[in-house]
């Protein structure tokens, strides 16, 4: 476990949504430790290591000696490593891999596009926004109706489904709806504040039963205002994932910043994977 203290410093010094302590904890329910700047979970028979360094620079040669390390000290049966590379001793023993790029949205740097700001400004017509701290039936509801829509990797459709017990449990992560003027939830997106120098874009839905164009544009906008209002320079929009969220990403002006890299091992004798599966690789 990691102290209040050491939680502070990493929050402090977080550039990527896997250092947020409380999110990473919230949905793997597993307990986090540092190794030197080398944020980790474990728990049970599994480790995670995220394999970014706080202070950020990154060397191959200490990333792998601090995993090895980390696989010595817990002696996991799964192990799910993120990182800029992939330790190349890993590679015989990783049975899945992912690559992809993180997106960043700069305040600072960005100016918006008067074509979004006008679409943005057209959905407000017809939808009212507001912000909370809880998924609701209603929220599960288009969670549902997304997941029954659209053909998405197992571990997207589980960290949808963990939404309820995470936000409700966070004191960091927001709702942001867009509802319509009879009041159904047309679209909302889930938005962390718990570091501190950016806002991490977790996740978004939207009704195609109660369908209102650019409902997701005017979210974007308010995840905008609500980052800018806590004091923040940057939000992190998190992977690629496919064409469409890529392109979704880069027209608000969201570039790519970091690379990313996911690979799962398994040392133990029965093939069962468990919930902590469908986290790694999809923030």
């Amino acid at each position: 476990m990691i102290t209040p203290e050491e939680e502070a410093s990493v929050l402090a010094r977080a550039y990527v949504p896997e250092h947020v302590v409380g999110l990473m904890t919230l949905i793997s329910k597993g307990d986090p430790f540092l190794i030197e700047d080398h944020l980790g979970l474990a728990k049970d028979n599994w480790l995670i290591l995220v394999g970014y360094p706080l202070e950020k620079n990154y060397s191959q040669e200490r990333c792998e000696r601090i995993l090895k390390q980390a696989i010595k000290a817990f002696r996991p049966e799964y192990l799910w490593f993120i990182g800029p590379e992939i330790p190349p001793f890993l590679l015989h023993s990783c049975k899945e891999r992912q690559t992809d790029q993180y997106y960043q949205f700069d305040l600072e740097q960005t100016k918006l596009k008067p074509s979004l700001q006008r679409v943005a400004d057209k959905a407000s017509k017809e939808l009212t926004v507001e912000r909370g701290h809880a998924i609701f039936k209603e929220h599960a509801a288009l969670i549902s109706e997304l997941l029954k829509r659209e053909k998405l990797p197992d571990r997207v459709r589980e960290l949808y489904r963990a939404m309820p017990d995470y936000v409700g449990r966070s004191s960091s992560a927001w709702t942001l709806n867009a509802r319509d003027k009879t009041g159904k939830l047309c679209a909302f997106s889930v938005v962390e504040l718990g570091a501190k120098n950016f806002s991490a874009y977790i996740l978004g839905a939207h009704s195609k039963k109660h369908y209102v164009p650019h409902a997701s544009d005017l979210l974007f906008l308010e995840m905008v205002n609500l980052t800018h209002e806590h004091g923040k320079t940057a939000i992190n929009l998190g992977l690629g994932v496919n064409d469409g969220i890529r392109r979704f990403k880069e027209k608000w002006g969201g570039k790519s910043f970091l690379r990313y890299e996911f690979c799962e091992c398994f040392y133990g004798t029965t093939r069962t994977v468990p919930l902590i599966d469908s986290l790694m690789g999809k923030l």
